[in-house]
């Protein structure tokens, strides 16, 4: 499965000390050009670390493996 996200900045971690950034907008992405809106899907407010944790969380919220999602970062 195919997504992408658009980042909202985000802070840095109080616990790690690194950036953080929080995700805007979720969308799955099909071969027809369409997009489907699963933003509800994921927590929104969370500072995700890195583009590899936000896809163990999709993943885990999805039930399936992580390597069977792609997610790459939307360009505006």
């Amino acid at each position: 499965m195919q997504f992408e996200y658009t980042r909202h900045k985000g802070a840095r971690s109080p616990v790690t000390d690194a950036p953080t950034f929080r995700v805007k907008s979720l969308n799955e992405a099909s071969r027809a050009g369409q997009k489907a809106d699963l933003s509800h899907l994921i927590d929104r407010s969370y500072g995700y670390h890195s583009q590899r944790e936000l896809r163990w969380h999709l993943a885990e919220r999805l039930g399936l493996a992580p390597n069977t999602l792609r997610l790459r970062e939307a360009t505006i």
